[in-house]
């Protein structure tokens, strides 16, 4: 299979650790194998937890393994004045009011503890489906009106694979209450933007991946209707949790200050993956290769 482009988006909330390393490597290797261009994209909303040293953080990471990309910012300067999300605020606002005039969402005033208290599990129990809340109202969240309809999820071996979405991202939040885009949201409609049509995640995003494909219906011309998919394993620490920069993984660049080379943190992320250690971007995408398992459905 032969794709035009992909991505590498992280989320700049802190400092880039192993798993993020192992992530960009697969992306980028896959993308080389499968003829695609690579895309750098900053998912910068959140900014309450961005920083300019977690941005920054990034380039230097990128630019330390030698991941190469094709498209996207260079350098801080260039993602402030051309690349930062604030500049596609336009087409999010486009998409929700298209989601609402469809009569696809709903307002909520539910506060977190609430839907805590009313769901143990943390999903959404359907207060407000019915309440009518005004869309105008203050401190309201916009939700995504879903059902348990079975989604078909392309994947990289040519096969589907057939889930509905879970739970947790039930009837979920397409506009925060503090008016600001989600997540699900800006991924859907980047990804329509920028023409990807393969998307590298980890295991742990596969309801992200059926929420979006979820939303993507209801957009106008489904962006993701061609998408193509591949789920990773995530890298654990040593005591078998996934990392994640909010749980205070060690960062690379903590590793790197230690003393930590480049060629210690490929054989690192190749023994994690049960391959040869290699030493560069360049041995890294010609040795990996990948197997034919389904995602954990989470």
């Amino acid at each position: 299979m032969k794709f035009t482009k992909t991505r590498i988006a992280p989320t700049p909330s802190g400092y880039l650790h192993l798993g993020n390393a192992m992530s960009f490597l697969i992306t980028a290797a896959l993308a080389k194998q499968k003829g695609a261009k690579i895309l750098l994209r900053i998912d910068d909303l959140d900014k309450e937890r961005v920083k300019k040293k977690y941005v920054e953080d990034v380039f230097s990471t990128l630019s330390f393994l030698g991941i190469p990309w094709d498209e996207g910012p260079r350098n801080y300067k260039e993602y402030k004045a051309k690349f930062s999300q604030v500049h596609r605020l336009a087409h999010y606002k486009k998409a929700l009011e298209q989601l609402k005039n469809d009569k696809s969402l709903f307002a909520c005033n539910c506060s977190r503890r609430k839907i805590d208290r009313e769901s143990p599990d943390g999903s959404y129990p359907g207060t407000c489906r019915t309440k009518a809340v005004p869309f105008e109202e203050n401190d309201v969240s916009w939700r995504l009106a879903t059902n348990e309809k079975e989604l078909k999820i392309k994947d990289i071996f040519g096969k589907e694979s057939s889930s509905t979405i879970p739970p947790i991202l039930r009837d979920f939040v397409v506009r925060r209450k503090d008016g600001q885009p989600s997540f699900q949201l800006t991924s859907a409609v980047d990804d329509q933007i920028d023409q990807v049509d393969f998307i590298v995640r980890g295991n742990d995003l596969w309801g992200s991946t059926l929420a979006q494909v979820y939303l993507s219906k209801k957009l106008a011309g489904s962006p993701l209707k061609n998408t193509v998919y591949y789920h990773h394993a995530l890298m654990v620490d040593d005591k078998n949790r996934k990392m994640s920069k909010s749980s205070g993984a060690t960062s690379l660049q903590s590793l790197i200050r230690n003393g930590m080379e480049k060629e210690d943190i490929y054989a690192t992320i190749c023994g994690f993956l049960k391959m040869q250690p290699v030493a560069d971007f360049d041995e890294f995408q010609k040795a990996f290769r990948i197997n034919v398992k389904k995602p954990n459905k989470q």
